[in-house]
Formats: structure tokens, C-alpha cells, sequence
């Protein structure tokens, strides 16, 4: 079986909508583990976290925008 090889992640030929995961991982003290190893090496509580953090942020976002 050939597996995609894994590439590592540049930082700055990320969209905008993946920012908002990359700096929450930043702030939760994730990001090292993330760009060493991929987002698949978080656990389901790490993961979800992040998730629910960035759907609290785009409802402040509509929010704000309304």
C-alpha cells in the first residue's frame, strides 16, 4: 500500500480560515507537537477543544459583524 507522504507544514501558504486553528493550537501549547507530528497525533479532547474554540470565535466574529 503506498501512503501520502507527509509534508511538513509552512506556516505561511496556510488559508485564513486554517489560521484561526493553527493560533488557537499556539495558544493551548499544541503547535510544536502539531507541526512536528500532524494534527493526528492531538488527542479527541485536544482536538475538540480547538474545535470549540474556533466555533465560539466565529460567532463572535457574526456577532460582531451584525
Amino acid at each position: 500500500m503506498n501512503r501520502k507522504k507527509e509534508e511538513k507544514i509552512d506556516l505561511t501558504k496556510i488559508a485564513p480560515e486554517e489560521k484561526v486553528k493553527y493560533e488557537i493550537a499556539r495558544e493551548l501549547g499544541l503547535l510544536d507537537q502539531v507541526l512536528e507530528s500532524g494534527w493526528k497525533s492531538l488527542s479527541a479532547k485536544e482536538t475538540g477543544r480547538i474545535g470549540g474554540i474556533m466555533t465560539k470565535r466565529k460567532r463572535e466574529q457574526k456577532k460582531n459583524q451584525a
